[in-house]
Order: structure tokens, then C-alpha cells, then sequence
């Protein structure tokens, strides 16, 4: 889709509040993509995408950012932390399985995408088969002869019709069902992912499918036949070359806990692993040829998104070649009571339309007022400020706790309308505010 950067940041703006500049960052970034589609191609291979990295406190929406972008745009997206990875020969990780992952969650989206466009023709089949199976032709029956033949057609377009009609969905059929074969997990080293793919469907290959006979209703037997049609309609190749297409040129990298691998100074002790991991981290960000089970993928242009909180540590404690592959740096601000108090109310999907659509489906209707969401944010703030910051997460804790009450009896309540004001609010954290060790745990 050819969203404009003020288009990108207002359908963003929908879902998260503020951070202007980290949404203005990622907007250019994804318009520059499809400038870049419509350059020539000696010089599209040139052009490559300007990394980014966020840098903020948890909770303030460096991850959702990334992710409701992913989303807009219909790209490929995965979210994996830095600390997992280990530098090759440590026990952990290899960076390039996060590629592969990728590729993965691509290799989907395209299947969906080639299921839709089967799935007219995967159903015609299926309306066959079932008929197949309810009149199986007989050995006796001669095709050159023509009554017969009428006969058997007659009764076929009566079953076809009693079929679409949905009057047989409880009669049971004989299907033969095949066995998926099973996962191989390889139990190895830093660095085996991509021969523990190889070896699965080296494994797929040498074992023959096996399956058995089962006695299902029509109803279960559709849905069985209509997944075995489908797969049998896609072809696997162009299904792998579009989704390592879509890969190379749409894929979203979300590195998350950046900060967490970057170097003290010391030349000993995890220093040693984390300088690792930077090292082979950018060959990946720079551009590589990742093999996985679906072909060879190119991370030229792959966008990377690399976020932390950079509490102890600094963007310039990152490696000067890691750090020239992420030249765009935004910093996203702290959240303040009025933010919060925008996140019970602006977001389309707001926490508060969350807990009153849950609610609804119990046949409550739960309402807060304007006073009541102005004093779940005073006290969101409030419990931020003197305990742990964990930003925007704070409210999911502290409105888990006022509505857990009404949550626990909600189809038993004899009054189905429950308001939601400050002074219900305060009477249900009351205890726990004045208790400051009690309100580090509970919220």
C-alpha cells in the first residue's frame, strides 16, 4: 500500500499516543521503500534502508510502534531480544536464526495470501470428493451404458444439492487422513539452526507420508479435504520465491534490548559474548545471504528497528560499525499523567473499550466517568514515579485491580450497570497506595 508518511503517523496515531518522532522516523523509513520500488534497478540495489534505533524507557511504545507499522503496511515482522544471542561458540543463539524466522512468518503470510486465491477452486474439488465418497462408483457399473449413466447423474446432482443445502453434514464418511511428519530438533551448538532445517526436510523426503482411514462426519470430513485441496492447488516454489521476496524487500527486523549487548570496556567477564554478538550482528544488519529451508535470503534490505532503554549503557557503547548501520536515533519521552489519561481515552482500542467489551459479552455494562479515568491515571503515574517505571504497562495493573470485582461475578451482579467513578477508584487501590511495600507488589 502506498501510504504517505502523514497517512502512516495518523493511522498510528490510532492505536498509540505521542512520540511524534519515533513515528515520523518509521513513516519515512517505509515511504523510502516504496520510493525505492520505483527506482531503476541499477540503482534500487544501491539504495539501502536507513536503520533505526529507538531509545527510551519500557512501557512508552518502542515496540508497538514497530509492530502496529508492520501491520499498516503488510510486511513481515518479527520481534526478538538482543540477549538471546550469543556469540558463535557460546551457548545460545546464532544471530542469522532470526532470519530465518522471518522467513518463517513470510512463508505464512504468502500461504494465506495463496489460500484465498485456491480456495474457490480447493472447495469445487472438495464438493466432488465428498460426492465421490457418498456414491462410490460400483464395479458393476458400465460408463457406455447410457441409462445407467443418466441414472447415476440424476442422483449425483440430488446429492450435490443436498450437500450445498447443508442436509448431510451429520452422515459419516470414510477419508483417509495423512500423518505430518514429525519435528527433528537437533540438540547442538551455537550456529546448527539452519542444519537442523536441512536435516527436517531431509527427513520429509526420505519418510514416506503415511496416514489412515477415518469414519468422520460430512461436516468434519469438509474441512480435512478442503486443507488437503488447497496445499495440493499451492505451488511450493512460488510460494518460497514470493516470500523470500517479500522478505528481502519488505521484511521488518525488531531488535529489542539493544542495549543490553553493548560493551562496558572490560575485555573479560559477558563483555566478551556481548562484543560477539555485535560482531556478528553486523553482517546481518550490513547485508548478508542467510540460507534457510525456503532458499538463500538477502538482508540488504531488510529494515532493522533496534530499541533499549539505555540506562547504564550508551548508543556510542555500541560498536562504530554497528553504530554507522543505525543512523537514525530517536528518543522517546517518559509518559506523564495526562499521556495516561490519553491512553484510557484516545487509543481505538483503549484498555477501558477492552474491559467494558469483555464485560458486555456477560450482559454488563460497565461505564467510566471522566473523574474515574482521571484518577486512574493520577495514580498510574503516581505508583510509576515512586516505584518501578514501567510506563503504559502500569495501567493494565492498576485497572486489572479496580474492575477485578465486577471481572469475578460479572453474570452474577444483579445491577448490570456499573459505573466506574474516582471515588470507586479510590476505594478499590485505597488499601494499597497507603501500604508502599504492599503497592511495589501487587502493582
Amino acid at each position: 500500500m502506498d501510504w504517505t508518511p502523514r497517512q502512516i503517523v495518523a493511522q498510528l496515531d490510532n492505536f498509540i499516543v505521542g512520540q511524534a518522532a519515533a513515528k515520523k522516523a518509521v513513516a519515512v523509513a517505509i515511504r523510502n521503500r516504496w520510493r525505492r520500488q520505483k527506482l531503476s534497478a541499477d540503482l534500487q540495489k544501491d539504495v539501502t534502508p536507513k536503520n533505526i534505533i529507538m531509545i527510551g524507557p519500557t512501557g512508552v511504545g518502542k515496540t508497538e510502534i514497530a509492530r502496529r507499522l508492520a501491520q499498516l503496511v503488510g510486511a513481515p515482522f518479527f520481534k526478538v531480544e538482543a540477549t538471546k544471542y550469543t556469540e558463535v561458540g557460546y551457548h545460545g543463539r546464532d544471530v542469522e536464526s532470526m532470519i530465518r524466522d522471518l522467513t518463517e512468518i513470510a512463508v505464512g503470510m504468502v500461504r494465506k495470501e495463496e489460500k484465498k486465491q485456491v480456495e474457490s477452486k480447493a472447495t469445487e474439488r472438495v464438493g466432488e470428493k465428498l460426492l465421490d465418497l457418498i456414491l462410490p462408483a460400483t464395479a458393476s457399473w458400465n460408463p457406455e451404458d447410457a441409462e445407467a449413466s443418466e441414472k447415476s447423474g440424476r442422483v449425483r446432482e440430488k446429492m450435490r444439492e443436498k450437500l450445498e443445502a447443508g442436509e448431510m453434514e451429520d452422515r459419516e464418511v470414510e477419508i483417509y487422513v495423512e500423518q505430518k511428519v514429525p519435528q527433528v530438533q537437533v540438540l547442538s551448538n551455537v550456529g546448527m539452526e539452519n542444519m537442523e532445517s536441512d536435516f527436517q526436510s531431509m527427513i520429509e523426503k526420505m519418510i514416506p507420508r503415511q496416514g489412515q482411514t477415518k469414519k468422520v462426519k460430512i461436516s468434519e470430513a469438509r474441512k480435512i479435504l478442503l486443507e488437503q485441496e488447497t496445499e495440493a492447488l499451492i505451488d511450493r516454489q512460488t510460494l518460497s520465491d514470493k516470500a523470500i521476496h517479500l522478505v528481502e524487500n519488505h521484511g521488518i527486523l525488531f531488535l529489542d534490548e539493544i542495549d543490553k549487548v553493548c560493551t562496558t570496556g572490560q575485555s573479560h567477564g559477558p563483555d566478551v559474548s556481548r562484543q560477539g554478538v555485535q560482531r556478528d550482528l553486523l553482517p546481518v544488519v550490513e547485508g548478508t545471504t542467510v540460507n534457510t529451508r525456503y532458499g538463500p535470503v538477502k538482508t540488504d534490505h531488510i529494515l532493522f528497528i533496534a530499541a533499549g532503554a539505555f540506562h547504564v549503557a550508551k548508543p556510542a557503547d555500541l560498536m562504530p560499525e554497528l553504530q554507522g548501520r543505525f543512523p537514525i536515533r530517536v528518543e522517546l519521552t517518559d509518559l506523564h499523567r495526562d499521556d495516561f489519561l490519553r491512553i484510557l481515552i484516545e487509543p481505538r482500542n483503549s484498555l477501558t473499550r477492552q474491559y467494558a467489551e469483555l464485560l458486555k459479552t456477560e450482559g454488563v455494562n460497565l461505564e467510566f466517568t471522566r473523574d474515574g479515568l482521571e484518577a486512574l491515571a493520577d495514580i498510574a503515574y503516581e505508583v510509576n514515579c515512586n516505584t518501578q517505571n514501567i510506563g503504559a504497562r502500569r495501567l493494565h495493573t492498576v485497572l486489572e485491580k479496580v474492575v477485578e470485582d465486577i471481572s469475578f461475578q460479572g453474570c452474577d451482579l444483579e445491577n448490570k450497570r456499573q459505573m466506574i467513578d474516582a471515588a470507586y477508584v479510590r476505594q478499590r487501590l485505597g488499601d494499597v497506595l497507603n501500604k508502599e511495600d504492599l503497592g511495589r507488589f501487587i502493582l
